[in-house]
């Protein structure tokens, strides 16, 4: 398959405007401001089906077209690049290896939505990221890539790149706007949405580093070649970080709609050391798990993933073998949850928390028998009643490693210790 948004990443020196340049860079964002108005932009994106890549697919130029063209008031652009999503490392890659494309995705969407200032904020550990994408922020400064006058267009842009302080929870859209206008990183009540409502109270796209990523390609080779891959409903690629008990970890380019089985066993060369592949997750660590048995068949696409029963997500395939203790692996996701939530709503202050210390007790031989019906409970209860979406974040796994494993979780709590290090 030909590679779209890993196309320069393994070319020596990737990371700089030359390299970039010598192998098509901002030639997309020529055609842009001297060839497209912001309308006929918007619908070469819609035409090309591209979906945002940050985790909820929704249409890229569907987003865009939802700014008021008439409002008064600044608009705005800001590229999501704080991934803090466990199992997820995709949008490291780009923004280490290959930063202009970012930076020229991230231009041609402030162009769309006649937006003159746009930032990328990106996750605080990512500090050799961080210097790498302001070192490019420079050169496209002194190449007349950004600044007053774009290539002689007329458009301005400049760009900002803001340093988050490392919470998850900066991750969801508002709460990066919140942080990003110096508050507290608290995720709003929507509706109003950021496209009316935004950055300071101001229209306002938030596109995932992925997604901005594939503008460049989408531009310069047409938005049909674009949606001629994947399926009929998930277009193009889709980037995967995949870890865990597999031989070939690492960050892969695949079509949207490739066999999820071939992919984990070919590609990724399986499960290493003779053991058995005992459960995936296919989307980072806030997607529901998927038992062995249940992968087959199973396509990568968004359709495919919520048909069984869990999502693509951001992509991070999480591999375990037969090794794995789930309820160690199910306690060890509800404590990153139980730590990351910011508190704002009480069913996901109170009940990560409380999911964490009833996975705790069940690990360390005092669970008790009601524990897992417990468990449902709660995350039946946080679903669906906070302000954003990272409760189901939290709710979504718990209770699928209970309903997926439960005789594991109740052989753990009759043995009071774990039943698999056990048979080992």
């Amino acid at each position: 398959m030909e590679k779209l948004l890993l196309r320069n990443i393994e070319a020596p020196n990737s990371h700089t405007l030359e390299l970039y340049r010598s192998r098509g860079g901002y030639r997309a964002l020529g055609k842009v401001v001297r060839e497209l108005s912001p309308e006929q932009l918007i619908g070469e994106v819609k035409a090309s089906g591209l979906r945002g890549r940050g985790g909820a697919g929704f249409p890229t130029g569907m987003k865009w077209g939802f700014v008021p063209k008439d409002s008064p008031k600044p608009k705005y652009v800001v590229c999501n690049a704080d991934e803090s999503e466990p199992g997820t490392f995709k949008d490291r890659l780009l923004i280490e290896k290959d930063p202009h494309a970012i930076i020229e995705g991230t231009i041609i969407a402030a162009y769309s939505i006649g937006s003159h200032t746009a930032f990328i904020y990106i996750r605080g550990e990512l500090v050799y990221g961080a210097n790498v994408l302001q070192r490019a922020i420079e050169e496209a400064y002194r190449a007349g890539y950004l600044g007053k006058n774009i290539l002689g267009s007329g458009y301005d842009l400049d760009l900002i790149l803001h340093r988050g302080a490392g919470a998850y929870i900066c991750g969801e859209e508002t709460g990066l706007l919140s942080s990003l206008e110096g508050g507290r990183g608290w995720p709003k009540v929507k509706p109003p949405f950021p496209a009316t409502h935004g950055l300071f109270g101001c229209p306002t796209v938030v596109n995932n580093v992925e997604t901005l990523a594939a503008l460049p390609w989408i531009i310069d080779q047409g938005p049909a070649k674009y949606a001629a891959l994947g399926t009929e409903k998930s277009k193009g690629t889709k980037l995967f970080s995949v870890s865990g008990h597999i031989r070939r970890p690492g960050v892969y380019e695949v079509e949207m709609g490739y066999p999820f089985r071939q992919f984990l066993e070919q590609d990724c060369g399986g499960v290493p050391n003779g053991r058995k592949l005992k459960g995936v997750i296919p989307g980072g660590a806030s997607m529901p798990v998927l038992r062995a048995d249940e992968i087959e068949g199973v396509r990568m696409d968004y359709e495919s993933f919520q048909a069984a029963g869990t999502m693509l997500g951001s992509g991070g395939v999480i591999v375990m073998d037969d090794t794995t203790c789930m309820v160690k692996a199910a306690w060890n996701i509800a404590r990153f949850f139980a730590h990351e939530s910011c508190g704002q709503c009480s069913p996901c202050r109170e009940g990560c928390h409380w999911m964490e210390k009833i996975f705790s007790r069940i690990e360390n031989g005092q669970g008790r028998k009601e524990d897992p019906d417990l468990v449902l409970s709660i995350s039946g209860n946080i679903q669906g009643n906070t302000i954003c979406p990272f409760g189901d974040a939290a709710a979504w796994p718990a209770a699928a490693f209970i309903k997926k494993y439960r005789a594991e979780f109740e052989a753990h709590i009759a043995q009071q210790r774990c039943a698999v290090l056990a048979s080992e």
